[in-house]
């Protein structure tokens, strides 16, 4: 059968997977048998990359540049993904940035984009989405990447907490007002991941030691993308609201303790 002759597969937009946890969840979700619609920011080759990696799992590909700092345009790409897949499904809330400056510090233009990026961008991209599942009927599946940070702060990162908190928040009320429509609304809050926005790009995470979290080591990619899929897939179709963490253990210890311990000293009573 022809690839456009064969039944529409359901149809998953992963914003900001061009790498890392994204580039993750795209083939996770291919290999569940869905078409992927991937948008990227500056990294056009990292993009088509992650394509590649999508039709090898079986699935079709789509790419989109978009570029959360220009609100509210930047939204438009879940519109454009969707007419050239012919639906959407599933919407993955990815695409994110930070800053690492003491609260005194911070200029409002980066507090703006920060905040664009991590909140508002995923706001915008929730509406286009959740509009066209309700139009489709059959209901739906919206999952946004947090952060440990939507639960516990950093230090240094106080535009960055307050966007996580505020998706995190934003979630749990998509998820009341969405129900009724048969779409299911969910967070995944990572901890360390080894990816490029940590500058750990092809680390061997059992081979990094980290004290302070109780697993011993940063996560991969492909752990967060498991459970996205789970939540992505026809097996959560009763879990709302929820935000799943995705951590080693990191939070149980608060996440300054777990990513700033240089021994494991605190095993022992």
């Amino acid at each position: 059968m022809s690839e456009t002759s064969r039944p529409l597969a359901p149809v998953a937009l992963v914003t900001g997977a061009d790498s890392g946890i994204g580039r993750a969840v795209a083939v996770a979700l291919a290999q569940q048998h869905m078409d992927v619609g991937i948008t990227w920011h500056t990294d056009r080759e990292g993009a088509e990359a992650t394509a590649a990696e999508v039709r090898e799992a079986g699935g079709r590909a789509a790419t989109a540049p978009m570029d959360l700092t220009a609100l509210p345009e930047a939204a438009e790409a879940v519109e454009t993904l969707a007419d050239e897949l012919g639906r959407v499904d599933v919407l993955v809330n990815c695409a994110g940035t930070g800053t690492s400056a003491p609260f005194l510090d911070l200029e409002l233009a980066t507090v703006r984009e920060v905040l664009d990026v991590d909140l508002v961008g995923p706001f915008l991209c929730s509406q286009r989405a959740a509009g066209r599942m309700i139009g489709q009927g059959g209901g739906g599946r919206i999952v946004n990447i947090t952060s440990v940070h939507e639960h516990q702060p950093r230090v240094g990162a106080a535009p960055y907490c307050a966007a996580k908190g505020g998706l995190g928040l934003l979630t749990q009320v998509m998820a009341l007002e969405l129900a009724e429509y048969g779409i299911t609304v969910n967070a995944v809050a990572p901890g360390e991941i080894a990816t490029p926005m940590t500058g750990q790009e092809d680390t061997d995470v059992m081979s990094s030691d980290r004290p302070g979290i109780p697993l011993g080591r940063p996560g991969d990619a492909r752990e967060v993308a498991a459970v996205v899929a789970f939540l992505a897939g026809p097996d959560s179709s009763y879990t709302t609201g929820a935000s799943w963490v995705v951590d080693g253990g990191m939070l149980r210890m608060g996440p300054q303790a777990g990513s700033h311990l240089r021994s494991g000293d605190w095993r022992r009573p």
